[in-house]
């Protein structure tokens, strides 16, 4: 079973048992959370898609981790005019574990 969840304004595909990185959300480590806005919920070849959302379904996870992603390099450059930007950002993210999906 598998469910497609809205969080952070991404989509995210998950099943049971699976870890995945979204964008941060204020939850201590260890804490188990209920993500409820389930775009869609499939089991096999059967594929339940809501409008926006599936009445009634619900997604648990726990989180894993909080930690930041890795640095994105940011270089800005004009030739011949002696203009060079550097910068850098790193996102913040939450670990969570995909413990079950309530269709």
């Amino acid at each position: 079973m598998y469910a497609v969840v809205k969080t952070g304004g991404k989509q995210y595909k998950v099943a049971a048992g699976e870890k995945i990185k979204v964008e941060q959300i204020a939850a201590d480590v260890g804490q188990e959370i209920v993500l409820d806005q389930v775009l869609a919920v499939g089991n096999g070849a059967e594929l339940t898609v809501g409008a926006p959302l599936v009445a009634g379904a619900s997604v648990k996870a726990t989180v894993v981790a909080q930690g930041r992603h890795d640095k994105v390099r940011i270089f800005k450059m004009r030739r011949r005019k002696h203009y060079q930007k550097h910068g850098g950002h790193r996102q913040h993210f939450t670990e969570l574990e995909i413990s079950a999906i309530n269709a």
